[in-house]
C-alpha cells in the first residue's frame, strides 16, 4: 500500500474506487466499504482502490481537544495495509480544508483521485459546517462521471456498530465485545523500552513494556489475557495497563507484559499487545511480596485461558 501524506494537491494516475471515512477502529462497519472496493477491483482489472481520511479528527481540530482514538495513525495505516487498500490518502486537516465548501471538495477529490466508484456510510459529513453529506455525493455522481454507493451501519443486537460503541465498551473494560465488534482483537502498537527491570530482578518475572502515545485509547488500568506480537511470532501473556501504584514513585501509564516461558531479548523491538480478555483491576498492594503473589495468580489464569481455548 502507498501512504500518501499530504494536502489536496496530490493526483494518482488510473482510474479508482474510493472511500471516505475516518476508519478509526476498522471495525466490522468499516468492512463494507472495503468489501464494495474490493468487488469493483474485481469487476475491473487495473482499478486501484483508495482510502481518504485526515490526520487528526476533525471535530478534534475545531474542539482543541485531544481525542481518544481506537487506532493511531501508523497503526490504521497498517491494518488499510493488511485488508489490501492500494493506497491510503492521509491529508492534513488544515485550516484551508476546514474552510473548503463542500461541493469544492468533492469536485476536487473526483479530479485528483481519478475516482470511478466511491462508497460512504450514510452518516459521513464533509465540508465547511459538516454541509456535505451522502445525498450531496450522489447528486454529483453523474456529474462528474462517478458511481456512488451508500452503506448503511452493520448492526449487533439493534445498535449500530461504530468507532463510538467501541470506545464505549472498551472504556467499560468489556474487551470481548469490543473485540467482536472490531473483527479482531483491540491491539496497543508499539517499541520495547527499558523500564525499572523490577519485573526479573525484584520479583523474578521477567516483562516488556510499552509506552503508549497519548492519543491511544486503553482499557481501563488492569491486568488482561493477551498475546504478543513480534518479528511474525505470537506469544500468550498477561499484561498489566495502569501506572503500577505498588512501585514507589510516579510513573507513567504503560503497557507491561509477562510473557509465558519466553526469555527473547525484544528491547527495541516494535510488537503489538492484543487483548483478548479482562482479568482483574488494578490495584496497590501493602508489599512486592502479596503482588508477586497476585501476579503468579494471574500468570496461572492466562496459562488456563489459553489451555481451555
Amino acid at each position: 500500500m502507498e501512504y500518501i501524506k499530504q494536502s489536496m494537491t496530490f493526483e494518482l494516475n488510473g482510474p479508482t474506487a474510493l472511500s471516505l471515512g475516518k476508519f478509526d477502529g476498522l471495525h466490522k462497519g468499516h468492512g463494507l466499504l472495503l468489501e464494495y472496493m474490493e468487488a469493483k477491483k474485481r469487476e475491473h482489472p487495473g482499478l486501484k482502490s483508495v482510502a481518504f481520511t485526515f490526520d487528526v479528527p476533525p471535530r478534534e481540530q475545531m474542539d482543541g481537544h485531544l481525542a481518544q482514538v481506537l487506532t493511531t495513525n501508523p497503526e490504521r495505516a497498517r491494518l488499510l495495509g493488511q485488508a489490501g487498500v492500494d493506497y491510503l490518502v492521509e491529508c492534513p486537516f488544515t485550516e484551508e480544508i476546514r474552510c473548503m465548501e463542500p461541493e469544492v471538495f468533492i469536485e476536487t477529490i473526483v479530479k485528483n483521485l481519478r475516482v470511478a466508484y466511491l462508497v460512504a456510510g450514510a452518516d459521513f459529513r464533509f465540508g465547511h459546517n459538516r454541509r456535505g453529506d451522502h445525498k450531496m455525493l450522489m447528486r454529483y455522481a453523474d456529474k462528474l462521471g462517478y458511481q456512488a454507493k451508500v452503506v448503511e451501519k452493520r448492526q449487533k443486537d439493534g445498535r449500530d456498530i461504530s468507532s463510538t460503541y467501541i470506545r464505549e465498551e472498551i472504556s467499560g473494560g468489556n474487551i470481548e465485545l469490543a473485540n467482536e465488534l472490531l473483527g479482531y482483537h483491540y491491539f496497543v502498537d508499539g517499541i520495547v523500552v527499558s523500564g525499572r527491570k523490577m519485573g526479573k530482578a525484584v520479583l523474578g518475572i521477567p516483562t516488556i513494556n510499552l509506552l503508549p502515545p497519548e492519543e491511544k485509547l486503553l482499557p481501563p488500568f488492569g491486568v488482561y489475557v493477551t498475546e504478543t506480537e513480534c518479528g511474525g511470532l505470537r506469544y500468550p501473556g498477561i499484561t498489566n495497563v495502569g501506572r503500577k501504584p505498588t512501585i514507589a514513585g510516579s510513573l507513567p501509564v504503560g503497557v507491561e507484559t509477562h510473557l509465558f516461558d519466553v526469555s527473547k531479548d525484544m528491547y527495541g523491538k516494535e510488537v503489538r499487545v492484543s487483548f483478548l480478555k479482562r482479568v482483574r483491576a488494578e490495584r496497590k498492594f501493602g508489599s512486592l511480596e502479596a503482588l508477586k503473589a497476585q501476579m503468579e495468580q494471574d500468570i496461572q489464569y492466562g496459562v488456563r485461558y489459553f489451555t481451555q481455548e
